[in-house]
C-alpha cells in the first residue's frame, strides 16, 4: 500500500490551492448559504476547468479517469478552503453510481460544473443537499436517478449546506451504489481533514500575533499543547483517509471498514481542531465576520454527514468480530 502522493498529484493539489487562495472562496459560501448561487457556481466552474469535477469520470463523459487517490487530494483542498455546493454529490457520488444512457445524460455536465447532482441514501443521508440547484437526484438505496422534486428546506447547522426533504418524482435505474456510499463518505473524510488543517493554521497565526499580558499567547505552554494536541490528531488521521482511498482505488473488499474508520478518525481530530480554534480566538471567533466560523459550522455538519459516528464505528465492530 502507497501512502505517498505522485508528483501529478502534489502539483495538482498545489493548483487548486493556488486557484482557491486568488477566489473569493468566502464570500461565494456566504452568498451560497444566503441562496444566492452565482458566485458559488462560477467558483465551481473554475475548478471544474482544473479536472477537480471530473476526476472519477472517465474519458468518454468527459473525465480523466482518476482513483480516489485523486479524489482525496481535490477534496482535502476543498475542505480546506470551505468550497461550498454539492461537490461530493456531483464530483464523488455521481460518476461511480450513474451508468447507461443515465451516465451518458448526466456525467458531460457534471464534469464541466454546468449541473449539479444531490444524493439521498437514507437512512445515512436522509436530506438531499443544494437540491434546489441540482439537475438530478440520485437514491442509492432505491437504486435510482431522476428529476429533483423538492418537497421543503430543512434548517441546517452550516448554512452553507443547504438541506431539502424530496418528494418522488420518476426516475432511471443507477448501479453502484453500495460503492458510491463509499466514495461519498470517504471524500467527506477528505473535507474534514482539510477544514481541521485550515483551523489549525489559522489558529496558529493568530497565537503568534495575539499577545496578552505583555507576551504572545502562542509563547505560553498550554497553547502550544493544545495546538500539539491538534496537529498529532490531524497527522493520525490523515493515513487513514489516504489508506481507505487506497482501498478504494484498489477495490479492497474491506473497504467499508476503512472508510469508516477514517470518518471516525477524521471527525475526532477535525472536531479537536475547531474546539481548540475556538478557545483560542476567543469572542473574534463567535462573530460572523471571521472565516473560523465557515469552518466551525462545516465541520460540525460533516461529522453528521453521511452517516454518524455511531453508524461507522459499528461498521468498523462488526467488520472486525466477522474477521475473528
Amino acid at each position: 500500500m502507497k501512502f505517498t502522493l505522485s508528483p501529478e498529484q502534489r502539483q495538482f493539489r498545489a493548483g487548486l490551492d493556488e486557484m482557491l487562495r486568488g477566489t473569493e472562496v468566502p464570500a461565494a459560501a456566504r452568498a451560497w448559504a444566503a441562496g444566492r448561487h452565482e458566485p458559488g457556481r462560477k467558483l465551481l466552474r473554475a475548478l471544474a476547468e482544473l479536472g477537480a469535477c471530473a476526476l472519477l469520470t472517465d474519458d468518454r463523459h468527459g473525465g480523466f479517469g482518476g482513483d480516489a487517490v485523486d479524489l482525496v487530494v481535490a477534496f482535502e483542498a476543498l475542505g480546506y478552503h470551505a468550497v461550498p455546493g454539492p461537490v461530493v454529490e456531483s464530483a464523488a457520488v455521481a460518476p461511480v453510481a450513474l451508468t447507461g444512457e443515465a451516465a451518458d445524460r448526466w456525467l458531460p455536465a457534471l464534469a464541466t460544473g454546468d449541473a449539479f447532482a444531490t444524493v439521498v441514501a437514507a437512512p445515512e443521508v436522509p436530506l438531499a443537499l443544494d437540491a434546489d440547484v441540482a439537475d438530478v437526484v440520485l437514491d442509492l438505496r432505491a437504486g435510482s436517478a431522476g428529476a429533483v422534486r423538492v418537497d421543503r428546506q430543512v434548517r441546517s447547522i452550516d448554512p452553507a449546506r443547504r438541506l431539502f426533504r424530496l418528494s418522488a418524482g420518476q426516475s432511471s435505474p443507477v448501479d453502484g451504489g453500495d460503492r458510491a456510499f463509499e466514495m461519498g463518505v470517504l471524500a467527506v473524510c477528505a473535507q474534514l481533514l482539510g477544514a481541521g488543517q485550515w483551523l489549525l493554521d489559522a489558529t496558529v497565526a493568530y497565537a503568534k500575533q495575539r499577545s496578552q499580558y505583555g507576551r504572545l499567547i502562542g509563547e505560553y505552554q498550554a497553547v502550544k499543547h493544545l495546538l500539539a494536541d491538534v496537529a498529532t490528531q490531524l497527522e493520525l488521521a490523515r493515513p487513514l483517509v489516504h489508506g481507505a482511498a487506497v482501498a478504494a482505488a484498489e477495490r479492497n473488499p474491506l473497504l467499508p471498514r476503512e472508510v469508516s474508520a477514517a470518518k471516525v478518525f477524521a471527525g475526532e481530530a477535525a472536531y479537536l481542531a475547531a474546539r481548540t480554534a475556538l478557545q483560542v480566538h476567543g469572542a473574534i471567533g463567535y462573530t460572523e465576520e471571521h472565516d473560523l466560523g465557515l469552518r466551525l459550522t462545516k465541520v460540525r455538519a460533516l461529522i453528521g454527514a453521511w452517516g454518524s459516528a455511531s453508524f461507522h464505528r459499528a461498521r468498523v465492530l462488526r467488520a472486525v468480530a466477522g474477521a475473528r
